[in-house]
Protein backbone atom coordinates (compact mmCIF):
# COMPACT_ATOMS: atom_id res chain seq x y z
CA UNK A 1 0.00 0.00 0.00
CA UNK A 2 2.87 2.34 -0.70
CA UNK A 3 1.18 4.12 -3.59
CA UNK A 4 -1.83 5.93 -2.09
CA UNK A 5 -3.49 8.59 -4.27
CA UNK A 6 -5.48 10.27 -1.49
CA UNK A 7 -5.31 10.01 2.32
CA UNK A 8 -8.27 12.19 3.32
CA UNK A 9 -10.48 9.27 4.36
CA UNK A 10 -7.66 7.78 6.45
CA UNK A 11 -7.12 11.18 8.07
CA UNK A 12 -10.81 11.39 8.99
CA UNK A 13 -10.59 8.09 10.91
CA UNK A 14 -7.14 8.94 12.27
CA UNK A 15 -5.45 5.83 10.91
CA UNK A 16 -2.47 5.49 8.55
CA UNK A 17 -2.81 4.15 4.99
CA UNK A 18 -2.53 0.39 5.13
CA UNK A 19 -4.37 0.11 8.44
CA UNK A 20 -5.89 -3.32 9.12
CA UNK A 21 -9.61 -4.03 9.28
CA UNK A 22 -9.43 -4.25 13.07
CA UNK A 23 -7.70 -0.86 13.27
CA UNK A 24 -10.35 0.67 11.03
CA UNK A 25 -13.18 -0.83 13.05
CA UNK A 26 -11.66 0.26 16.36
CA UNK A 27 -11.14 3.84 15.12
CA UNK A 28 -14.66 3.98 13.69
CA UNK A 29 -16.33 2.77 16.89
CA UNK A 30 -14.44 5.29 18.98
CA UNK A 31 -15.29 8.23 16.72
CA UNK A 32 -18.89 7.13 16.15
CA UNK A 33 -19.50 6.97 19.89
CA UNK A 34 -18.10 10.49 20.32
CA UNK A 35 -19.87 12.14 17.39
CA UNK A 36 -23.17 10.24 17.20
CA UNK A 37 -26.06 12.74 16.89
CA UNK A 38 -27.84 11.23 19.89
CA UNK A 39 -24.88 12.17 22.08
CA UNK A 40 -23.61 15.18 20.16
CA UNK A 41 -26.51 16.87 18.27
CA UNK A 42 -24.24 19.53 16.73
CA UNK A 43 -21.90 16.97 15.16
CA UNK A 44 -24.22 15.66 12.44
CA UNK A 45 -21.90 16.57 9.58
CA UNK A 46 -18.88 15.08 11.36
CA UNK A 47 -20.75 11.83 11.93
CA UNK A 48 -21.67 11.59 8.23
CA UNK A 49 -18.03 12.19 7.34
CA UNK A 50 -16.83 9.41 9.66
CA UNK A 51 -19.49 6.95 8.45
CA UNK A 52 -18.66 7.57 4.80
CA UNK A 53 -14.92 7.14 5.37
CA UNK A 54 -15.48 3.81 7.13
CA UNK A 55 -18.00 2.62 4.52
CA UNK A 56 -15.39 3.12 1.77
CA UNK A 57 -12.30 1.81 3.59
CA UNK A 58 -14.04 -1.28 5.02
CA UNK A 59 -15.02 -2.41 1.52
CA UNK A 60 -12.02 -4.10 -0.17
CA UNK A 61 -13.03 -3.13 -3.73
CA UNK A 62 -13.75 0.53 -2.89
CA UNK A 63 -10.63 0.77 -0.77
CA UNK A 64 -8.48 -0.52 -3.62
CA UNK A 65 -9.99 2.03 -6.01
CA UNK A 66 -9.51 4.84 -3.50
CA UNK A 67 -5.91 3.86 -2.67
CA UNK A 68 -4.96 3.83 -6.35
CA UNK A 69 -6.93 6.70 -7.82
CA UNK A 70 -8.39 8.70 -4.95
CA UNK A 71 -11.83 10.28 -5.08
CA UNK A 72 -11.88 10.21 -8.88
CA UNK A 73 -11.35 6.47 -8.83
CA UNK A 74 -14.40 6.01 -6.61
CA UNK A 75 -16.52 8.09 -8.97
CA UNK A 76 -15.43 6.34 -12.16
CA UNK A 77 -15.37 2.89 -10.62
CA UNK A 78 -19.02 3.23 -9.57
CA UNK A 79 -20.35 4.19 -12.98
CA UNK A 80 -19.86 7.96 -13.10
CA UNK A 81 -22.36 10.55 -11.97
CA UNK A 82 -25.27 8.14 -11.55
CA UNK A 83 -23.69 6.12 -8.74
CA UNK A 84 -21.12 7.40 -6.30
CA UNK A 85 -21.83 11.02 -7.28
CA UNK A 86 -25.37 10.60 -5.94
CA UNK A 87 -24.02 9.35 -2.63
CA UNK A 88 -21.54 12.23 -2.47
CA UNK A 89 -24.33 14.67 -3.20
CA UNK A 90 -26.78 13.30 -0.63
CA UNK A 91 -24.26 12.79 2.14
CA UNK A 92 -22.03 15.83 1.64
CA UNK A 93 -24.19 18.26 -0.34
CA UNK A 94 -22.63 18.09 -3.80
CA UNK A 95 -19.24 16.38 -3.69
CA UNK A 96 -16.71 14.69 -1.50
CA UNK A 97 -15.48 16.96 1.30
CA UNK A 98 -17.42 19.92 -0.11
CA UNK A 99 -18.95 20.38 3.32
CA UNK A 100 -15.63 21.32 4.91
CA UNK A 101 -15.54 24.94 5.96
CA UNK A 102 -19.13 25.67 4.87
CA UNK A 103 -20.37 26.20 8.40
CA UNK A 104 -19.47 29.65 9.67
CA UNK A 105 -18.24 29.41 13.23
CA UNK A 106 -17.13 32.15 15.59
CA UNK A 107 -13.95 31.94 17.64
CA UNK A 108 -15.86 30.61 20.64
CA UNK A 109 -17.32 27.76 18.56
CA UNK A 110 -20.85 29.15 18.28
CA UNK A 111 -22.54 29.16 14.93
CA UNK A 112 -22.45 32.63 13.38
CA UNK A 113 -25.53 34.28 11.91
CA UNK A 114 -25.71 35.82 8.46
CA UNK A 115 -24.63 39.40 7.80
CA UNK A 116 -27.26 41.99 6.81
CA UNK A 117 -26.32 44.13 3.80
CA UNK A 118 -27.94 47.54 3.24
CA UNK A 119 -27.19 50.15 0.53
CA UNK A 120 -26.57 53.71 1.71
CA UNK A 121 -26.84 56.46 -0.90
CA UNK A 122 -24.52 59.40 -0.31
CA UNK A 123 -23.79 62.56 -2.29
CA UNK A 124 -20.36 63.61 -3.49
CA UNK A 125 -20.62 66.48 -1.00
CA UNK A 126 -21.04 63.91 1.80
CA UNK A 127 -17.92 62.05 0.72
CA UNK A 128 -15.96 65.31 0.44
CA UNK A 129 -17.00 66.84 3.77
CA UNK A 130 -17.85 63.78 5.83
CA UNK A 131 -21.26 63.20 7.35
CA UNK A 132 -22.95 61.69 10.39
CA UNK A 133 -26.44 60.35 9.86
CA UNK A 134 -28.92 58.03 11.59
CA UNK A 135 -30.25 54.87 9.99
CA UNK A 136 -33.34 53.05 11.23
CA UNK A 137 -33.42 49.26 10.78
CA UNK A 138 -35.72 46.46 11.90
CA UNK A 139 -34.10 43.27 13.20
CA UNK A 140 -34.75 40.20 15.36
CA UNK A 141 -33.69 40.26 19.02
CA UNK A 142 -34.02 37.60 21.72
CA UNK A 143 -37.31 37.82 23.55
CA UNK A 144 -36.76 39.46 26.94
CA UNK A 145 -39.76 37.73 28.54
CA UNK A 146 -38.50 34.17 28.01
CA UNK A 147 -34.79 34.97 27.48
CA UNK A 148 -34.97 33.46 24.03
CA UNK A 149 -36.31 30.07 25.24
CA UNK A 150 -39.76 30.31 23.67
CA UNK A 151 -41.58 29.48 26.91
CA UNK A 152 -41.22 29.02 30.61
CA UNK A 153 -38.36 26.95 32.00
CA UNK A 154 -38.68 23.30 31.04
CA UNK A 155 -41.39 23.95 28.45
CA UNK A 156 -39.10 23.35 25.51
CA UNK A 157 -38.60 19.65 24.80
CA UNK A 158 -36.42 17.91 22.26
CA UNK A 159 -38.46 16.54 19.37
CA UNK A 160 -38.73 12.77 19.82
CA UNK A 161 -39.46 12.13 16.15
CA UNK A 162 -36.13 13.52 14.87
CA UNK A 163 -34.21 13.35 18.17
CA UNK A 164 -33.65 17.10 18.10
CA UNK A 165 -31.90 17.17 14.73
CA UNK A 166 -34.71 18.89 12.82
CA UNK A 167 -34.42 16.35 10.01
CA UNK A 168 -35.32 12.74 9.55
CA UNK A 169 -32.69 10.51 7.96
CA UNK A 170 -33.59 7.60 5.73
CA UNK A 171 -31.05 5.11 4.39
CA UNK A 172 -31.71 3.23 1.16
CA UNK A 173 -29.49 0.45 -0.14
CA UNK A 174 -28.50 1.00 -3.78
CA UNK A 175 -26.34 -2.11 -4.15
CA UNK A 176 -24.47 -4.54 -1.92
CA UNK A 177 -22.20 -2.43 0.26
CA UNK A 178 -23.54 0.81 -1.23
CA UNK A 179 -26.16 2.94 0.52
CA UNK A 180 -27.86 6.25 -0.09
CA UNK A 181 -28.65 8.55 2.81
CA UNK A 182 -31.54 10.98 2.39
CA UNK A 183 -32.81 13.74 4.64
CA UNK A 184 -36.18 15.42 4.99
CA UNK A 185 -37.38 18.19 7.30
CA UNK A 186 -39.10 16.80 10.38
CA UNK A 187 -42.82 17.52 10.14
CA UNK A 188 -43.39 17.25 13.91
CA UNK A 189 -41.15 20.20 14.80
CA UNK A 190 -40.94 21.92 11.37
CA UNK A 191 -37.18 21.49 11.35
CA UNK A 192 -36.59 23.25 14.69
CA UNK A 193 -35.66 20.12 16.64
CA UNK A 194 -37.81 21.28 19.56
CA UNK A 195 -41.46 21.24 20.51
CA UNK A 196 -43.33 23.47 22.96
CA UNK A 197 -46.76 22.80 24.38
CA UNK A 198 -49.24 25.46 23.33
CA UNK A 199 -50.16 26.37 26.91
CA UNK A 200 -46.49 26.83 27.87
CA UNK A 201 -45.54 29.13 24.97
CA UNK A 202 -44.28 32.62 25.75
CA UNK A 203 -47.09 35.12 25.27
CA UNK A 204 -44.78 37.86 24.00
CA UNK A 205 -42.93 35.97 21.22
CA UNK A 206 -45.52 33.16 20.83
CA UNK A 207 -42.77 30.58 21.14
CA UNK A 208 -40.65 32.06 18.35
CA UNK A 209 -37.89 33.04 20.83
CA UNK A 210 -37.26 36.34 19.02
CA UNK A 211 -39.22 39.54 18.45
CA UNK A 212 -38.86 42.42 16.01
CA UNK A 213 -37.13 45.54 17.27
CA UNK A 214 -36.31 48.87 15.61
CA UNK A 215 -32.61 49.71 15.81
CA UNK A 216 -31.21 53.22 15.27
CA UNK A 217 -27.62 53.23 14.00
CA UNK A 218 -25.40 56.31 13.99
CA UNK A 219 -23.46 56.16 10.74
CA UNK A 220 -20.22 58.10 10.27
CA UNK A 221 -19.27 58.69 6.64
CA UNK A 222 -15.63 59.76 6.75
CA UNK A 223 -14.04 62.24 4.37
CA UNK A 224 -12.64 60.61 1.25
CA UNK A 225 -14.72 57.43 1.39
CA UNK A 226 -15.55 55.96 -2.02
CA UNK A 227 -18.40 54.36 -3.92
CA UNK A 228 -18.66 50.68 -2.95
CA UNK A 229 -16.85 51.10 0.37
CA UNK A 230 -18.38 49.30 3.36
CA UNK A 231 -19.20 50.48 6.88
CA UNK A 232 -19.56 47.54 9.28
CA UNK A 233 -21.46 47.35 12.57
CA UNK A 234 -20.16 44.20 14.23
CA UNK A 235 -22.70 41.91 15.86
CA UNK A 236 -25.70 44.12 15.06
CA UNK A 237 -27.53 41.71 12.72
CA UNK A 238 -30.44 39.42 13.65
CA UNK A 239 -30.20 37.56 16.95
CA UNK A 240 -31.15 33.90 17.45
CA UNK A 241 -30.75 31.43 20.33
CA UNK A 242 -27.33 29.81 20.41
CA UNK A 243 -26.13 31.88 17.46
CA UNK A 244 -23.60 34.69 17.45
CA UNK A 245 -25.19 37.61 15.56
CA UNK A 246 -23.66 38.56 12.23
CA UNK A 247 -22.78 42.09 11.15
CA UNK A 248 -24.78 44.90 9.59
CA UNK A 249 -22.86 46.07 6.54
CA UNK A 250 -23.68 49.38 4.82
CA UNK A 251 -22.59 49.62 1.18
CA UNK A 252 -21.93 53.22 0.06
CA UNK A 253 -23.53 54.20 -3.25
CA UNK A 254 -22.38 57.56 -4.64
CA UNK A 255 -25.04 59.71 -6.32
CA UNK A 256 -24.24 61.62 -9.50
CA UNK A 257 -23.13 65.22 -9.21
CA UNK A 258 -24.16 67.88 -11.73
CA UNK A 259 -20.73 69.55 -11.84
CA UNK A 260 -18.03 67.12 -10.76
CA UNK A 261 -17.06 63.58 -11.70
CA UNK A 262 -14.77 61.61 -9.42
CA UNK A 263 -11.85 59.39 -10.41
CA UNK A 264 -10.03 58.09 -7.35
CA UNK A 265 -8.98 61.16 -5.37
CA UNK A 266 -9.22 63.49 -8.40
CA UNK A 267 -12.18 65.55 -9.58
CA UNK A 268 -13.09 66.43 -13.15
CA UNK A 269 -15.34 69.20 -14.48
CA UNK A 270 -16.12 70.88 -17.81
CA UNK A 271 -16.31 74.67 -18.28
CA UNK A 272 -17.55 76.60 -21.32
CA UNK A 273 -15.73 79.71 -22.52
CA UNK A 274 -16.07 81.97 -25.55
CA UNK A 275 -13.56 82.54 -28.32
CA UNK A 276 -12.46 85.88 -26.89
CA UNK A 277 -11.75 84.22 -23.52
CA UNK A 278 -9.82 81.42 -25.20
CA UNK A 279 -7.62 83.98 -26.98
CA UNK A 280 -7.43 86.85 -24.53
CA UNK A 281 -7.55 85.24 -21.06
CA UNK A 282 -10.43 84.93 -18.61
CA UNK A 283 -11.62 84.64 -15.04
CA UNK A 284 -14.54 82.58 -13.72
CA UNK A 285 -15.91 81.42 -10.36
CA UNK A 286 -17.42 78.09 -9.29
CA UNK A 287 -18.74 76.70 -6.02
CA UNK A 288 -16.73 73.81 -4.60
CA UNK A 289 -18.18 70.79 -2.73
CA UNK A 290 -17.51 72.42 0.65
CA UNK A 291 -19.26 75.67 -0.32
CA UNK A 292 -16.12 77.72 -1.06
CA UNK A 293 -16.19 80.10 -4.01
CA UNK A 294 -13.16 79.29 -6.15
CA UNK A 295 -11.87 81.98 -8.55
CA UNK A 296 -10.00 80.61 -11.58
CA UNK A 297 -7.79 83.02 -13.55
CA UNK A 298 -6.00 82.52 -16.86
CA UNK A 299 -3.64 85.20 -18.18
CA UNK A 300 -4.03 87.02 -21.53
CA UNK A 301 -1.85 85.78 -24.34
CA UNK A 302 -1.98 82.10 -23.34
CA UNK A 303 -4.39 80.41 -25.72
CA UNK A 304 -6.90 77.76 -24.63
CA UNK A 305 -7.56 75.24 -27.41
CA UNK A 306 -10.95 73.51 -27.65
CA UNK A 307 -10.97 70.38 -25.49
CA UNK A 308 -7.81 71.30 -23.60
CA UNK A 309 -7.46 70.30 -19.95
CA UNK A 310 -5.88 72.38 -17.21
CA UNK A 311 -5.27 71.26 -13.62
CA UNK A 312 -5.68 72.93 -10.23
CA UNK A 313 -3.46 71.18 -7.73
CA UNK A 314 -4.84 70.20 -4.34
CA UNK A 315 -8.52 70.90 -5.09
CA UNK A 316 -9.62 67.29 -5.59
CA UNK A 317 -11.09 64.86 -3.05
CA UNK A 318 -9.56 64.44 0.41
CA UNK A 319 -7.75 61.17 0.97
CA UNK A 320 -9.53 58.64 3.18
CA UNK A 321 -8.09 58.78 6.72
CA UNK A 322 -5.68 61.49 5.58
CA UNK A 323 -8.09 64.33 4.75
CA UNK A 324 -5.49 67.10 4.73
CA UNK A 325 -3.97 65.55 1.59
CA UNK A 326 -6.15 66.05 -1.48
CA UNK A 327 -6.16 65.02 -5.10
CA UNK A 328 -6.29 67.44 -8.03
CA UNK A 329 -9.07 69.15 -9.98
CA UNK A 330 -9.00 68.79 -13.77
CA UNK A 331 -10.94 71.33 -15.85
CA UNK A 332 -11.75 70.59 -19.49
CA UNK A 333 -12.57 73.65 -21.59
CA UNK A 334 -15.31 73.70 -24.18
CA UNK A 335 -14.64 76.68 -26.47
CA UNK A 336 -17.82 78.15 -27.94
CA UNK A 337 -17.30 79.75 -31.38
CA UNK A 338 -19.49 82.67 -32.55
CA UNK A 339 -22.42 82.14 -34.93
CA UNK A 340 -22.26 82.78 -38.68
CA UNK A 341 -22.08 86.43 -39.81
CA UNK A 342 -21.57 87.62 -36.27
CA UNK A 343 -19.43 90.56 -37.47
CA UNK A 344 -19.56 92.95 -40.42
CA UNK A 345 -17.14 92.43 -43.35
CA UNK A 346 -15.32 95.67 -42.47
CA UNK A 347 -14.75 94.58 -38.87
CA UNK A 348 -13.79 91.11 -40.07
CA UNK A 349 -10.95 92.63 -42.14
CA UNK A 350 -9.77 94.53 -39.09
CA UNK A 351 -9.88 91.33 -37.04
CA UNK A 352 -7.88 89.49 -39.67
CA UNK A 353 -5.18 92.10 -39.44
CA UNK A 354 -4.87 91.38 -35.72
CA UNK A 355 -4.76 87.61 -36.08
CA UNK A 356 -1.79 85.54 -37.30
CA UNK A 357 -1.41 85.82 -41.09
CA UNK A 358 -2.94 83.27 -43.42
CA UNK A 359 -0.72 80.65 -45.05
CA UNK A 360 0.22 81.45 -48.65
CA UNK A 361 -2.00 79.85 -51.29
CA UNK A 362 0.10 77.37 -53.28
CA UNK A 363 0.32 77.89 -57.03
CA UNK A 364 -1.60 75.20 -58.92
CA UNK A 365 -0.44 74.20 -62.41
CA UNK A 366 -2.96 72.63 -64.76
CA UNK A 367 -6.74 72.41 -64.80
CA UNK A 368 -8.63 73.26 -61.61
CA UNK A 369 -12.22 72.99 -60.50
CA UNK A 370 -13.86 75.11 -57.84
CA UNK A 371 -16.40 73.62 -55.39
CA UNK A 372 -18.51 75.04 -52.57
CA UNK A 373 -18.48 73.79 -48.97
CA UNK A 374 -21.97 73.25 -47.54
CA UNK A 375 -23.46 72.35 -44.20
CA UNK A 376 -23.26 68.64 -43.48
CA UNK A 377 -26.19 66.83 -41.92
CA UNK A 378 -24.68 63.78 -40.23
CA UNK A 379 -28.14 62.28 -39.63
CA UNK A 380 -28.43 61.57 -43.37
CA UNK A 381 -25.30 59.42 -43.50
CA UNK A 382 -22.40 59.74 -45.92
CA UNK A 383 -23.42 57.43 -48.77
CA UNK A 384 -25.49 59.82 -50.91
CA UNK A 385 -23.59 59.07 -54.08
CA UNK A 386 -23.76 62.62 -55.46
CA UNK A 387 -20.53 64.31 -56.37
CA UNK A 388 -21.20 67.43 -54.34
CA UNK A 389 -22.12 65.39 -51.21
CA UNK A 390 -18.89 63.50 -51.62
CA UNK A 391 -17.02 66.80 -51.48
CA UNK A 392 -19.00 67.71 -48.37
CA UNK A 393 -18.08 64.41 -46.68
CA UNK A 394 -14.42 64.86 -47.55
CA UNK A 395 -14.26 68.39 -46.22
CA UNK A 396 -16.05 67.40 -43.04
CA UNK A 397 -13.64 64.57 -42.38
CA UNK A 398 -10.68 66.85 -42.99
CA UNK A 399 -12.01 69.41 -40.56
CA UNK A 400 -12.59 66.66 -37.99
CA UNK A 401 -8.95 65.57 -38.22
CA UNK A 402 -7.21 68.90 -38.75
CA UNK A 403 -9.60 71.49 -37.37
CA UNK A 404 -10.22 72.89 -33.91
CA UNK A 405 -11.37 69.56 -32.44
CA UNK A 406 -7.83 68.42 -31.65
CA UNK A 407 -7.48 67.94 -27.90
CA UNK A 408 -4.54 68.56 -25.67
CA UNK A 409 -3.80 68.17 -22.00
CA UNK A 410 -1.56 70.69 -20.22
CA UNK A 411 -0.83 70.58 -16.54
Amino acid sequence: MANVADTKLYDILGVPPGASDNELKKAYRKLAKEYHPDKNPNAGDKFKEISFAYEVLSNPEKRELYDRYGEQGLREGSGGSGGMDDIFSHIFGGGLFSFMGNQSRSRNGRRRGEDMMHPLKVSLEDLYNGKTTKLQLSKNVLCSSCNGQGGKSGAVQKCSACRGRGVRIMIRQLAPGMVQQMQSVCSDCNGEGEVINEKDRCKKCEGKKVIKEVKILEVHVDKGMKHGQRITFTGEADQAPGVQPGDIVLLLQEKENEVFQREGNDLHMTHKIGLVEALCGFQFTFKHLDGRQIVVKYPPGKVIEPGCVRVVRGEGMPQYRNPFEKGDLYIKFDVQFPENNWISPEKLSELEDLLPSRPEVPTVIGDTEEVDLQEFDNTRGSGGGQRREAYNDSSDEESAHHGPGVQCAHQ
